[in-house]
């Protein structure tokens, strides 16, 4: 049988109850992937990009690619320098690593497998894919797709190994006097 946690844990000197300490870092975490979510919506959706179409005026205007590696063999090779491709690269990576972190410890369920925090990550990326070219005028890219879904493993296996690194550290109890 489940026992129910306490929300407050009441502690005898204190006269206010107080949330305990799982409690207050369960909260922290919700929260930081809520400004995750916020902060990764923004950037992908509504703030302008390096190589984002400009609109009906800009370069690209509304399209697509759907041939898979199409994009980053072409920004690789026709890229002038080598900063080009390590912003965009990995830049669609890095901006993935913290959704396959911080979703298997925000939700519970999510620990027991990386391929469906993985998938989850492909579904995200996907909607803002579609939603970018639906709604915007920025190029909608299978490549973006695969990066990011690339971000989103590499931040589950940290995760993992964090977790793995945790249940094998013993904590000492520290008595009081």
């Amino acid at each position: 049988m489940n026992q129910i946690q306490p929300l407050y844990e009441n502690t005898p000197n204190d006269k206010k109850p107080t949330l305990s300490r799982k409690r207050k870092l369960k909260t922290i975490l919700f929260f930081l992937f809520f400004v995750y979510l916020v902060g990764l919506i923004y950037v992908t959706l509504f703030a302008w990009n390096y190589g984002a179409s400009l609109g009906p005026v800009g370069p690209g205007g509304r399209n697509y690619n759907l041939i898979p590696f199409r994009s980053i063999y072409r920004i690789a090779v026709y890229s002038p320098t080598i900063v080009d491709p390590i912003k965009i690269l990995i830049g669609n990576i890095i901006l993935f690593i913290p959704f396959g972190f911080l979703a298997p410890i925000a939700v519970k369920v999510l620990r027991k497998s990386m391929i469906v925090t993985t998938l989850l990550g492909m579904l995200l990326s996907l909607a803002i894919e579609t939603s970018q070219f639906l709604f915007t005028y920025r190029v909608a890219n299978v490549d973006d797709v695969i990066l990011n879904t690339l971000g989103t493993l590499i931040g589950v296996l940290l995760v993992k190994i964090c977790f793995f690194i945790n249940s094998k550290i013993y904590f000492f109890p520290i008595e009081k006097r």
